[in-house]
This record gives C-alpha cells, sequence and structure tokens, in this order.
C-alpha cells in the first residue's frame, strides 16, 4: 500500500502479489547474495507506484534485502529507467545519443512539444503523458528511436511520433518496433545478399 504525502509518498509495502513476486526474485540469488535483486525489486516497487519510486519504496526494498538504505538509493539514482519522481501514465523517453540526433531525435522532440504541449521533463495537465530524454536505448540502427512505456519505436519521422502519440491519447497503442515496415533491424534498403531463394 501507498500513502500519498505531498509529492511523495510516506509508507510503502508490496503487495501480496508484488511480495510473493519479490520472493520469488529473491530466492534466485546464493544466500548472502540477495542484494543482487536489488534493481528487479526497484522496478517492481515502480510499477506498483504508478511509474516511480518514493523513498519509502527504497527503504522497503532496503530492509527485505537486508541492505543499507544508501546502497539502494545509490542504485535507484543511478539507473535512468528508475523514475525518483512522479511521471505521466504514457513516459515518452526520448534518445538523443548520436545515432538518433544524427536521424533527427531533435524533430521527435518537436514532435512532441507540438503534439502534447509540453518540452522535455514536463507531464502534461491530464497526467497522461511525460517526456524525458535518455541516453543510448539500443536500437541505434533503426535510429531515430523512442521507448515509451516498455516498448520501443523505431524508424520515426515527426509525422509518425505524432501519430504514435495520438494512439495513445485514443486508448490505441500502435504496435512497437520498426515503423517502417522493415524487419527488425535488417538493412533499411532491403537485403542486399542471398536475394534469391
Amino acid at each position: 500500500m501507498t500513502g500519498k504525502a505531498g509529492n511523495g509518498a510516506d509508507t510503502f509495502a508490496f503487495t501480496p502479489e508484488n511480495r510473493d513476486k519479490a520472493d520469488a526474485v529473491i530466492a534466485k540469488y546464493p544466500a548472502g547474495c540477495q542484494a543482487s535483486a536489488v534493481l528487479p525489486l526497484l522496478d517492481l516497487a515502480q510499477r506498483q507506484n504508478g511509474g516511480w519510486i518514493p523513498r519509502a519504496a527504497m527503504e522497503h526494498v532496503a530492509e527485505l534485502l537486508d541492505m543499507a538504505s544508501i546502497r539502494v538509493y545509490e542504485v535507484a539514482t543511478f539507473y535512468t529507467m528508475l523514475n525518483l519522481e512522479p511521471v505521466g501514465r504514457h513516459h515518452v523517453q526520448l534518445c538523443r545519443t548520436t545515432p538518433c540526433w544524427l536521424r533527427g531525435s531533435d524533430a521527435l522532440r518537436d514532435a512532441c512539444r507540438d503534439e502534447l504541449g509540453i518540452g522535455l521533463g514536463e507531464t502534461t495537465e491530464d497526467g497522461l503523458f511525460t517526456v524525458t530524454e535518455v541516453e543510448c536505448l539500443g536500437a541505434c540502427v533503426n535510429a531515430p528511436m523512442v521507448q515509451i512505456d516498455d516498448h520501443f519505436y523505431e524508424d520515426l519521422d515527426a509525422s509518425r511520433m505524432k501519430e504514435i502519440l495520438r494512439g495513445l491519447r485514443a486508448g490505441n497503442p500502435p504496435t512497437p518496433g520498426p515503423q517502417t515496415g522493415r524487419q527488425t533491424s535488417a538493412p533499411a534498403s532491403g537485403p542486399t545478399t542471398l536475394t534469391e531463394l
């Protein structure tokens, strides 16, 4: 259960279902190595808490893993996939590393601003979208790309970015992956070898 106090949460405990999941994760590690479960437990806490991790959740994870709270804080503050402040229902993470930037991530940023009326690091008034800038999301060959919630949208341009945002707003999430019809990360120009069976 989570209790809200201003912009934070003053209490946190895993739900019974999530406690079972946490116990299953912890059981994967040998005795004395339970601290290795910190990242999956923080992710679980974030999912339970609407997309972000309050300090109370970090302390709960520390207690479950018999870790010093500071060690959990260190992990939570290091990884950009963990949010320490509330985010919108759809978290749009815009990759701005060199390959995406060279292939048009500025246009995607502008499309988000035009479609949603917010800039980087901001959340729409209705709480539906937050747009953040992140470093490499690992699909450089399919640049530019974004991660929205748990899904990756690749081979984007400004027009397609706006269509994706409109679909999410309407409750019709588009199919993730390459948006140009290419198969995974196959050459954008089509096959160059083995063109005949």
